[in-house]
């Protein structure tokens, strides 16, 4: 009897995976999210994305910042600047001028180049004449940099501008502009008339810089190193052509 009963039983391992084959199937539920856990996801997707794009205009706007903050910000004392710096800078004023074949042009237009300036009536006496010819002189002295720089005569009467001088003007930008208007923007040193200087003015339009009075060839090779390192400052974001 005995024996009998034990032939009944299986084996030890046959009857642990039949007994395991008797229990229902063990189902892993994963509930979906609220629509407030959502709605949390995507704000923090948002989120991210936005400082990434931050992160990536940063990266772009550095070498400008940077490039503006050491010329203008830091100033080391010891720096030789032969020119003297205007603080604050003063923006090009929205003026309209009248070039030479009189046709409406604003000054703001001139923006997105380096402009070196020099003001006089249209009768242009020696003085005038001499700072036309270090204006074009230094921007070719500038070599292959001389694109990223304009030269402009900014005409301050309504005397007209004689024709013996026109063709040496081809390449300038000659532009008649009310004086009030003009003396709110550029100014002397004192005891200058506004005619005596040259002034620089940086691509986004801002009256940075006064050169000294009377430039003779020594002052002009001083000038020259100035617009050079003006240059090389801004060489990152400023590029020849408007």
């Amino acid at each position: 009897m005995s024996g009998s009963n034990l032939s009944d039983v299986p084996p030890f391992g046959a009857s642990r995976a039949m007994a395991e084959a008797d229990q229902p199937l063990g189902l892993t539920v994963h509930s979906l999210p609220s629509p407030a856990e959502a709605a949390s996801g995507a704000v923090q997707r948002t989120r991210s994305g936005r400082l990434k794009m931050l992160l990536v205009v940063l990266i772009c706007a550095a070498p400008v910042v940077a490039s503006y903050f050491t010329y203008y910000v830091l100033r080391p004392e010891g720096r030789s600047v032969f020119g003297e710096l205007i603080d604050p800078q003063r923006p090009l004023p929205d003026l309209v001028a009248q070039g030479l074949d009189g046709q409406p042009v604003r000054l703001p237009s001139l923006k997105g180049q380096w402009l070196l300036v020099s003001v006089a009536g249209g009768e242009c006496d020696a003085a005038c004449e001499r700072n036309l010819y270090l204006q074009r002189q230094l921007r070719e002295s500038l070599g292959k940099e001389k694109d990223r720089v304009d030269w402009v005569w900014l005409v301050n009467d309504g005397v007209p501008v004689r024709e013996a001088l026109r063709p040496a003007l081809q390449s300038a930008a000659v532009l008649r502009v009310d004086p009030a208007g003009l003396a709110q923007w550029l100014a002397p040193a004192a005891g200058q008339p506004l005619s005596a200087h040259l002034y620089i003015v940086d691509p986004m339009g801002n009256w940075m810089m006064r050169l000294p009075p009377a430039l003779d060839a020594a002052g002009a090779a001083k000038a020259k190193r100035d617009i050079e390192r003006l240059l090389r400052a801004s060489s990152s974001w400023d590029n020849a052509g408007r």
